[in-house]
């Protein structure tokens, strides 16, 4: 079976976030999807089959299957259209968050994903215990969303993984407003078994809506400030965030396995 290394979220390798990604003709069984994604060790390993005019999408973690991937979904629809159907400039996944539609935009792909609708939730001192610095807002969705005053404090975090683990919400996400950019952030996901994800497709559904809402813009450009970084062409409308980026193959494989 070929398998693809994608860093997403960039126009070169060594940057963005790297998923793996396997276009299949036929479903692995859940327990080998889940072995593969554990000899990865990526935060995300995705498998695709095509059924109908759609293909079907889904993205496994090393804990387990998860309901939205940003990062792999971007990585998945270059691979498609630069590797599989070259002539292909617009992809349909149905997953288990509904269909998501990925355009070619030139070098970029642009990703249309439902936003998280946000409340607000009181800040404690637990979140600021877990993540090293106290918010001054914090709100829920999927995800736990974390707000402080400035870039430099989020490119600085060291949070308390075990601490993360036990705060509300799959994973953290923590944003301040940017210097050259409308706002950064870094995203933790302990309860995946991830550290740090390097650049969370799905944590900005939670990301831009909050940004869009409080700089009165209906498009921003978001800096996920982690180790490896990586820029996101963000827009909302409706309920939905579109996610734009470029995308870089790293690696091309054979998995040799007994399905």
């Amino acid at each position: 079976m070929r398998q693809y290394v994608v860093d997403a979220f960039s126009e070169k390798i060594f940057g963005g976030n790297p998923a793996a990604i396997c276009v299949m003709d036929r479903w692995l069984t859940d327990e080998l999807m889940t072995d593969i994604a554990m000899e990865n060790n990526l935060s995300e390993t995705a498998f695709a089959v095509r059924e109908g005019e759609k293909y079907r999408l889904r993205w496994f973690t090393l804990g387990g299957e998860i309901d939205l991937c940003g990062h792999a979904t971007l990585a998945c629809a270059y691979v498609l259209m630069n590797h599989v159907a070259k002539d292909m400039d617009t992809v349909v996944f149905d997953t288990l968050s509904g269909d998501l539609t990925v355009k070619r935009d030139g070098d970029r792909y642009e990703m249309d994903f439902p936003a998280y609708a946000l409340r607000p939730a009181g800040v404690t001192e637990e979140m600021a215990a877990a993540i090293g610095a106290m918010p001054a807002e914090a709100y829920m969705g999927r995800d736990l969303l974390c707000v402080v005053d400035d870039e430099e404090t989020v490119r600085r975090l060291a949070p308390d993984m075990d601490r993360v683990k036990g705060l509300d919400g799959l994973l953290l996400h923590v944003t301040a407003p940017g210097r050259d950019v409308d706002c950064v952030s870094r995203s933790f996901a302990p309860k995946l078994n991830v550290a740090e994800d390097p650049v969370c497709g799905s944590g900005h559904c939670h990301i831009v809506p909050y940004w869009v809402e409080r700089l009165k813009k209906r498009s921003i450009v978001a800096y996920q400030a982690s180790r490896r970084g990586g820029t996101l062409y963000c827009s909302m409308e409706g309920g939905r965030v579109q996610l734009g980026g470029k995308a870089a193959l790293y690696s091309l494989a054979e998995i040799h396995i007994r399905a």
